[in-house]
């Protein structure tokens, strides 16, 4: 075959390669719905949409230099963020608290949350635990603002910043975050509900309030906070099938099916 009819063949494919989507961002939805849902769409359309994690600042940064069709964010739009950036809510997430499956500590309340974060609470034993020095795991990307930080600042801090903390060892996102408290006894995270749920590790009762679909739903468990999807205002056409489908009765029943509160559930 000769150079010219090989080139003429290589541009004249057709399918899935030139309709592929390509998203990236939050790891909470990333591992909580995001590559399921990508793979359902696959499915039912034959249309390949690539998702990777790396965390909201990661996500907002490739949809700003175009290196993303879509993005991933467990936070609402910031004054910082691009103003061509649309944020479309897409289900819901709640903010949890997670230890190493082998802590005995299984309640914590509000205030002591806050005592750990800010080092007035240093060692396990002040909560009923083991005497072993708390070790706490933060998501704090380079720049910006993560999803995490900013549930915790909203619900949790009061609106203050995260304290400097000694006992506290910052990762690039809150996936390396959930990996490192699975291996380590005495680690403690902030984390989403959404992916949480998927590793191996203790969620923690918060004032007696046990984080699951349920709870979150109903609004018993009280620190629920929203999950989107972003997009350029100027999305591609098969971009914004996709969000379609994410946002219709089918796409919804999906997310719900894989143990994450969609719109629906919300009543």
């Amino acid at each position: 075959m000769s150079i010219t009819l090989l080139l003429g063949c290589l541009t004249n494919i057709p399918d899935a390669y030139s309709a592929q989507i390509v998203g990236s961002g939050c790891s909470v939805s990333n591992l909580g719905y995001l590559s399921e849902i990508a793979g359902e769409y696959e499915r039912l359309t034959g249309i390949k949409v690539l998702v990777r994690g790396g965390g909201t600042v990661v996500g907002i940064e490739d949809l700003r230099a175009g290196r993303v069709d879509f993005a991933a964010s467990c936070r609402e739009k910031a004054a910082s963020d691009p103003d061509d950036v649309e944020f479309i809510q897409v289900a819901w997430d709640a903010l949890v608290f997670i230890v190493h499956k082998s802590n005995p500590v299984g309640n914590i309340s509000v205030d002591d949350i806050r005592a750990v974060c800010e080092g007035k609470i240093t060692n396990w034993k002040e909560l009923k635990g083991r005497n072993a020095a708390v070790k706490i795991f933060r998501s704090r990307p380079g720049k910006g603002l993560s999803g995490i930080d900013d549930s915790m600042r909203k619900m949790v801090l009061q609106g203050s910043e995260l304290h400097e903390n000694r006992n506290a060892l910052s990762l690039a996102s809150t996936g390396i975050v959930e990996q490192m408290v699975e291996k380590t006894e005495e680690g403690f995270a902030a984390s989403g509900f959404s992916s949480a749920r998927k590793r191996d590790v203790k969620m923690l009762r918060i004032n007696g309030i046990y984080p699951n679909k349920t709870n979150i739903a109903s609004g018993k468990y009280t620190f629920k906070r929203p999950l989107f999807i972003l997009i350029p205002k100027k999305a591609k056409p098969e971009t914004k099938k996709f969000i379609d489908f994410v946002l219709s009765k089918e796409g919804q029943r999906f997310i719900s099916s894989q143990g994450i509160v969609s719109l629906s559930d919300i009543r």
